[in-house]
Protein backbone atom coordinates (compact mmCIF):
# COMPACT_ATOMS: atom_id res chain seq x y z
CA UNK A 1 0.00 0.00 0.00
CA UNK A 2 1.34 3.39 -0.69
CA UNK A 3 2.21 6.19 1.33
CA UNK A 4 2.73 9.51 1.79
CA UNK A 5 4.40 11.94 4.04
CA UNK A 6 2.55 15.21 4.73
CA UNK A 7 4.22 18.24 7.17
CA UNK A 8 0.92 19.69 8.82
CA UNK A 9 -0.01 23.10 10.02
CA UNK A 10 -2.56 25.18 11.23
CA UNK A 11 -4.61 28.69 9.43
CA UNK A 12 -7.61 29.69 11.15
CA UNK A 13 -7.73 26.66 12.95
CA UNK A 14 -8.04 24.67 10.26
CA UNK A 15 -5.30 21.45 10.02
CA UNK A 16 -3.71 21.64 6.22
CA UNK A 17 -0.49 19.31 5.03
CA UNK A 18 1.68 19.82 2.05
CA UNK A 19 4.16 16.72 0.80
CA UNK A 20 7.44 16.47 3.36
CA UNK A 21 9.41 16.18 -0.02
CA UNK A 22 8.35 19.97 -0.51
CA UNK A 23 9.74 21.37 2.27
CA UNK A 24 13.17 22.34 3.23
CA UNK A 25 12.42 23.80 6.92
CA UNK A 26 10.16 24.65 9.21
CA UNK A 27 10.89 27.66 11.80
CA UNK A 28 9.43 30.98 13.84
CA UNK A 29 10.73 34.14 12.93
CA UNK A 30 10.07 37.88 13.83
CA UNK A 31 11.97 40.01 11.76
CA UNK A 32 10.19 41.03 8.57
CA UNK A 33 11.36 43.92 5.76
CA UNK A 34 7.80 45.32 4.12
CA UNK A 35 7.82 45.31 0.20
CA UNK A 36 6.35 48.24 -0.87
CA UNK A 37 3.50 48.04 -3.85
CA UNK A 38 4.15 43.58 -3.70
CA UNK A 39 0.51 41.82 -3.74
CA UNK A 40 -1.71 41.83 -0.65
CA UNK A 41 -0.37 37.98 0.24
CA UNK A 42 3.51 38.99 0.70
CA UNK A 43 3.70 39.85 3.79
CA UNK A 44 7.40 40.63 3.77
CA UNK A 45 11.00 39.40 3.55
CA UNK A 46 13.63 37.56 6.06
CA UNK A 47 17.05 36.92 5.63
CA UNK A 48 17.52 33.44 6.20
CA UNK A 49 21.32 33.00 6.64
CA UNK A 50 21.83 35.23 3.61
CA UNK A 51 19.47 33.77 1.52
CA UNK A 52 16.43 36.32 0.95
CA UNK A 53 13.25 34.78 1.47
CA UNK A 54 9.52 36.00 0.42
CA UNK A 55 6.98 35.35 3.54
CA UNK A 56 2.98 34.65 1.80
CA UNK A 57 0.76 35.12 4.02
CA UNK A 58 -1.53 31.87 3.49
CA UNK A 59 -4.81 33.40 5.79
CA UNK A 60 -4.54 36.06 2.80
CA UNK A 61 -4.05 33.25 -0.46
CA UNK A 62 -7.73 31.89 1.41
CA UNK A 63 -9.40 34.94 1.26
CA UNK A 64 -8.87 35.67 5.34
CA UNK A 65 -7.80 39.13 6.20
CA UNK A 66 -3.77 39.41 7.12
CA UNK A 67 -2.23 38.48 10.87
CA UNK A 68 -0.21 40.84 11.68
CA UNK A 69 3.42 39.47 11.59
CA UNK A 70 4.82 40.97 14.92
CA UNK A 71 6.87 38.81 17.59
CA UNK A 72 7.72 35.23 16.25
CA UNK A 73 5.18 33.95 13.36
CA UNK A 74 5.46 30.43 11.97
CA UNK A 75 6.97 29.86 8.69
CA UNK A 76 6.94 26.48 6.45
CA UNK A 77 9.94 26.99 4.19
CA UNK A 78 9.30 25.47 0.49
CA UNK A 79 11.04 24.48 -2.35
CA UNK A 80 9.73 25.73 -5.58
CA UNK A 81 11.39 25.33 -8.94
CA UNK A 82 12.91 28.66 -8.16
CA UNK A 83 13.67 29.99 -5.13
CA UNK A 84 12.70 28.83 -1.30
CA UNK A 85 9.01 30.49 -0.38
CA UNK A 86 7.71 30.69 3.30
CA UNK A 87 4.23 30.36 4.02
CA UNK A 88 2.81 32.22 6.78
CA UNK A 89 1.01 29.56 9.02
CA UNK A 90 -0.47 30.05 12.59
CA UNK A 91 0.51 26.83 14.18
CA UNK A 92 3.32 23.81 13.24
CA UNK A 93 1.47 20.84 13.35
CA UNK A 94 3.46 16.92 13.19
CA UNK A 95 4.99 14.92 10.10
CA UNK A 96 2.06 12.29 8.81
CA UNK A 97 2.28 9.18 6.90
CA UNK A 98 -0.95 8.91 5.27
CA UNK A 99 -1.92 5.69 2.92
CA UNK A 100 -2.79 6.94 -0.75
CA UNK A 101 -6.10 5.32 -0.25
CA UNK A 102 -7.33 7.31 2.14
CA UNK A 103 -7.19 10.77 0.03
CA UNK A 104 -10.00 11.77 -1.12
CA UNK A 105 -11.18 15.06 -3.56
CA UNK A 106 -12.16 18.32 -2.34
CA UNK A 107 -15.11 18.43 -0.43
CA UNK A 108 -18.26 20.21 -2.36
CA UNK A 109 -18.30 22.55 0.94
CA UNK A 110 -15.23 23.86 0.06
CA UNK A 111 -15.30 27.34 -1.98
CA UNK A 112 -13.73 30.16 -3.04
CA UNK A 113 -9.73 30.64 -2.43
CA UNK A 114 -9.71 27.81 -0.50
CA UNK A 115 -11.17 25.34 -2.98
CA UNK A 116 -8.24 26.41 -5.24
CA UNK A 117 -5.62 25.83 -3.27
CA UNK A 118 -6.52 22.30 -1.96
CA UNK A 119 -5.68 18.95 -4.04
CA UNK A 120 -7.79 16.71 -1.75
CA UNK A 121 -8.40 15.61 1.62
CA UNK A 122 -7.27 13.18 4.19
CA UNK A 123 -9.47 11.90 7.31
CA UNK A 124 -7.57 11.85 10.58
CA UNK A 125 -8.83 11.47 14.11
CA UNK A 126 -11.46 13.31 14.20
CA UNK A 127 -9.93 15.89 11.60
CA UNK A 128 -10.05 16.66 8.18
CA UNK A 129 -6.69 17.55 6.80
CA UNK A 130 -6.70 19.90 3.66
CA UNK A 131 -3.84 18.52 1.32
CA UNK A 132 -2.45 21.71 -0.64
CA UNK A 133 -1.44 22.50 -3.92
CA UNK A 134 1.94 24.41 -3.13
CA UNK A 135 2.57 25.79 -6.47
CA UNK A 136 -1.07 27.23 -6.28
CA UNK A 137 -0.23 28.51 -2.62
CA UNK A 138 3.06 30.25 -3.21
CA UNK A 139 1.48 31.90 -6.10
CA UNK A 140 0.60 35.75 -5.26
CA UNK A 141 -0.15 36.68 -8.74
CA UNK A 142 -3.59 34.93 -8.75
CA UNK A 143 -6.76 37.05 -7.33
CA UNK A 144 -8.43 35.92 -4.36
CA UNK A 145 -12.08 37.28 -3.92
Amino acid sequence: MASRQFATFEVAGQLFGVEVHTVQEVLSYNEYTPVPLAPPAVGGLFNLRGQVIAAVDLRVQLGMVRKALEGPVMNVILRGDGEPVSLVVDKIGEVVDLDDERFEPPPDTLSGPTRELVVGTFKLDGRLMLALDVTAAVDTTRATT
